[in-house]
């Protein structure tokens, strides 16, 4: 008998050592109690309680979670939206206080769920409330910031933290999305309008430019040629001038006639009519007076010349 005692003593302190440590794994807080109130907390790796007194009410995890949520809003014009987003949340801290929040403000993790997940849709919602359905698109941005900044209150006062909130799509009834289709496509063959509008407007000024460049530098080309023409005449007149002057001189001092140029050029033009003539009628007075007289007219020529 003595001996069986001594074998249930053994075995009882061995349980007791035993009981006297407990194991908390990484990313996790064990939250110890004593007679059903809470005592302390255990951080990871291996801890020291008392046996049979402490109890490890529950272990806590300090790592990120994240959940899944599909809920509809109504705009203020009375559109309805589907929203499918991600939450991402975690304990604020591993502080005493913090824990104590994590572990007895809730039943079960079931139950913050659940409050979490209507926490985050009522404030989407209420949000939406005030905007316009051609607005929700646009405003993606400000939905999570306003989210964010209502539910972190809430969240607070359990021990987590929102650290993310991502809304990974925003759908409309069918009616709406076609309609928007319907307003997309039109303004899009509007700018299509607009664009090829002023890209023909652009063409045809370049061209009528171009086209006022080009009869600008017309008029100046022909406006040299003319001047150039001009000069070319009048230094071929002053040549021919000087070449008759000087043969006129010669002839006087040679006591020839100097009628004979004259004549001279006349029968050297009725050549030229000749060579050159391409078929063309021409019409001359040949008379000895038709001669005469067109004589005189070079000589007058030749004498207003001189006086140049």
């Amino acid at each position: 008998m003595d001996q069986l005692k001594e074998y249930w003593w053994v075995i009882l302190i061995a349980l007791a050592f035993l009981g006297c440590f407990v194991t908390i794994n990484q990313g996790f807080i064990g939250v110890v109690t004593m007679f059903g109130k809470f005592r302390r907390i255990l951080r990871p790796g291996l801890n020291f309680k008392l046996p049979f007194l402490e109890q490890i009410y529950k272990k806590i995890s300090i790592q990120n979670r994240s959940v899944e949520l599909e809920f509809q809003a109504v705009t203020v014009d009375q559109a309805n939206v589907y929203f499918k987003s991600m939450l991402l949340y975690s304990v604020i801290n591993v502080d005493e206080e913090t824990i104590k929040n994590v572990a007895f403000k809730f039943i079960s993790d079931k139950d913050l769920m659940q409050a979490l997940i209507r926490t985050v849709e009522g404030s989407i919602r209420a949000f939406v409330a005030t905007k316009k359905q051609a607005e929700v698109l646009n405003v993606r941005r400000d939905i999570v910031e306003n989210v964010k900044e209502q539910v972190d209150v809430a969240l607070e006062g359990w021990g987590y933290h929102l650290q993310d909130l991502q809304i990974n799509d925003i759908t409309f009834d069918e009616a709406i999305i076609t309609s928007m289709s319907k307003v997309v496509a039109s303004n899009n063959l509007k700018a299509a309008a607009e664009n090829e509008g002023q890209a023909l407007l652009i063409t045809k000024t370049k061209a009528a430019e171009a086209e006022g460049n080009a009869i600008k530098i017309a008029a100046e080309a022909e406006r040299q040629a003319a001047q150039l023409r001009g000069q070319g005449v009048a230094l071929f007149r002053e040549e021919v001038a000087k070449g008759m002057s000087q043969a006129a001189e010669q002839m006087k001092q040679a006591n020839l006639d100097t009628n004979v140029i004259l004549f001279s050029m006349w029968t050297e033009a009725i050549k030229n009519f000749a060579e050159y003539g391409k078929g063309n009628v021409i019409f001359l007075d040949g008379s000895s007076e038709g001669m005469e007289k067109t004589m005189r007219q070079i000589m007058a020529m030749q004498q207003m010349d001189g006086k140049k």
